[in-house]
C-alpha cells in the first residue's frame, strides 16, 4: 500500500488542483483526500510530496521504440525504461519497423513483449502495406488484434486517394488515422528548415511548404469524410493557423494536433549549434513558428503533447548534416522541457499541462489513462518542479539530445504504473 502525502494534485479529469493525499493499493487508487491518516492502513509506504506536483501519469501517442529490427538504437525493454524515468506510464508506438507493423504477427510480437515492460505500450499499425503508399492495409482484422490506430509515420502518404480510402475506412472502423505531413516535392535535404539553418550549412533544406501543403490536403479530406485525423509534430505557424480555422470557422471536431517539446522549445538556430543531434523531420523552424505553436497550444489549436521519441546511435547520428538520421529522443526530458517553456515562462496552466500530455491523448485513443479518480489503475508521476540538474544521463539506449548537458529545472521523482512504483528517488517516511 503506497501513501503520497502534501503534493499539489493535478486532475485533468476533473479539473482538480489543490493539495491532496493519495492511497494507492493493489494497483487501484483507493482514496484521495486533503488529507489522509497513516494509521488508517497496515504498514504503508509512505512518500511526502510536499512541493512537489502528483500528476497522472504521461500518455506519449507518438513513440519509436526500434523493435522489430532496428534494436541496436532502442527495443521495447529500452524505451519502457527511458519513459518510466520521463514519468511515461503508457505508450503509442509507430509501425515503421522492420518488419513494418502491417500484419498480426508482427503487432503482436511488439504488443506481447511491450506487456512485459511494467507499462502500458500500445502500437499503431501502418496505413499501407510496407508504408508504401499504394494498398490499405486490414483495418478490421488488425484493430481486432489490438492496433490502437493507424500511421505511416515517417513517410507523407503522396496519392490524394490512398489518403481518400484510409480516411474513408477510418470513419467506418471509428478509429485514428495519425500523418506525417511532409511532402518530398519541397525538400533537398530533410531536417533542416530551408532558410538561416539551411545556409549555414551550405545546403537545400526542407522548406515550410512541405508541411502547409499536405497539412491543407487532409484537413479539407478529414472535413469531407468525417474521419478523426491527427496531425503529428507540427512546426509550421500556417498549419497551426490550418487547423485552427477548421476547428473554429467549420467546427471540426475530427481533427487534432500534436506538437513536440522540441518544437516548442527550440529554433533552427539550435540546429546551427548542435547541428545534427537536432536535425528532425519537420525541422525546426523560426522563433514566430515556436511562438506560433505554443500559441496553439495555449488556445487549445493542438490538442498533444508527444515526443516522436526517435532513437539514433552516435555513430550515426556522427555522419554529416545530409546523411545523418533525423530524429531526436525525448521520454525523459519531455515533462522537464515542456513544463519550463509552458508553465514556466508562458501562460499555461500546470493543468493545462497535464491535459495536452496525459488526458487528451488518452482520450484519442481510448486508453484508461490521464485521470486520477478513485477505483482507477494507479499511473501517476511525481514531480519536482524546483530541482535544477544537468541532462547527462540516458536511461534510453541511444542518446541523440538537443538537450544533453543543459541545466533544465524540474524532474520527475517517482513513477507509478499499475499501482507499482517504478522509479523513485524520494525516501520513505
Amino acid at each position: 500500500m503506497i501513501l503520497l502525502k502534501n503534493g499539489l494534485f493535478v486532475d485533468p479529469g476533473t479539473g482538480t488542483e489543490g493539495i491532496r493525499d493519495v492511497a494507492i493499493d493493489d494497483g487501484v487508487i483507493i482514496k484521495i483526500a486533503e488529507s489522509i491518516d497513516s494509521s488508517e492502513y497496515d504498514n504503508p509506504m509512505v512518500y511526502d510530496c510536499t512541493n512537489l506536483i502528483i500528476g497522472p501519469g504521461l500518455v506519449d501517442i507518438h513513440v519509436h521504440f526500434r523493435d522489430p529490427g532496428f534494436t541496436h538504437k532502442e527495443d521495447i525493454y529500452t524505451g519502457a525504461k527511458a519513459a518510466i524515468r520521463g514519468g511515461v506510464t503508457s505508450v503509442v508506438l509507430m509501425a515503421n519497423t522492420k518488419p513494418v507493423v502491417d500484419n498480426v504477427e508482427t503487432l503482436e510480437y511488439v504488443l506481447n513483449k511491450g506487456a512485459e515492460t511494467g507499462i502500458n505500450v500500445h502500437s499503431c499499425a501502418a496505413v499501407t502495406t510496407a508504408l508504401k503508399g499504394e494498398e490499405l492495409v486490414d483495418f478490421d482484422t488488425l484493430l481486432k488484434h489490438g492496433a490502437a490506430g493507424f500511421t505511416d509515420d515517417g513517410i507523407p502518404i503522396l496519392n490524394e486517394n490512398i489518403a481518400r480510402a484510409a480516411m474513408v475506412e477510418a470513419a467506418k472502423y471509428d478509429t485514428v488515422l495519425s500523418f506525417h505531413e511532409e511532402n518530398p516535392e519541397y525538400i533537398e535535404n530533410n531536417g533542416v528548415n530551408k532558410g538561416k539553418a539551411s545556409a549555414y550549412f551550405g545546403i537545400g533544406g526542407s522548406d515550410r511548404e512541405a508541411e502547409i501543403s499536405m497539412v491543407k490536403r487532409d484537413v479539407q479530406l478529414a472535413m469531407e469524410t468525417g474521419a478523426k485525423i491527427n496531425i503529428q509534430h507540427i512546426s509550421t505557424a500556417e498549419a497551426v493557423e490550418i487547423i485552427r480555422e477548421a476547428k473554429v470557422k467549420h467546427n471540426a471536431k475530427n481533427i487534432f494536433a500534436e506538437a513536440t517539446p522540441h518544437h516548442i522549445s527550440l529554433t533552427e538556430d539550435d540546429t546551427i549549434t548542435h547541428g545534427t543531434f537536432a536535425k528532425m523531420n519537420p525541422p525546426l523552424r523560426t522563433e514566430a513558428d515556436r511562438r506560433a505553436i505554443i500559441d496553439g497550444l495555449c488556445d487549445g489549436t493542438i490538442d498533444f503533447i508527444a515526443t516522436d521519441h526517435a532513437p539514433h546511435t552516435n555513430e550515426e547520428k556522427g555522419k554529416h548534416i545530409t546523411e545523418a538520421p533525423s530524429g531526436i529522443i525525448g521520454l525523459e526530458t519531455s515533462l522537464k522541457v515542456s513544463y519550463n517553456t509552458l508553465v514556466s515562462q508562458e501562460k499555461m496552466s500546470i493543468l493545462q499541462l497535464f491535459c495536452k500530455m496525459s488526458y487528451n491523448p488518452a482520450k484519442l485513443y481510448g486508453i484508461c489513462a490521464g485521470e486520477l479518480a478513485i477505483g482507477r489503475h494507479a499511473d501517476i508521476v511525481v514531480f519536482d518542479p524546483n530541482s535544477t540538474a544537468y541532462v547527462n544521463q540516458f536511461v534510453s539506449k541511444s542518446q541523440n539530445s538537443p538537450f544533453e548537458n543543459n541545466k533544465i529545472t524540474g524532474d520527475v521523482v517517482m513513477t507509478i504504473c499499475n499501482g507499482k512504483i517504478l522509479y523513485n528517488t524520494l525516501s520513505e517516511q
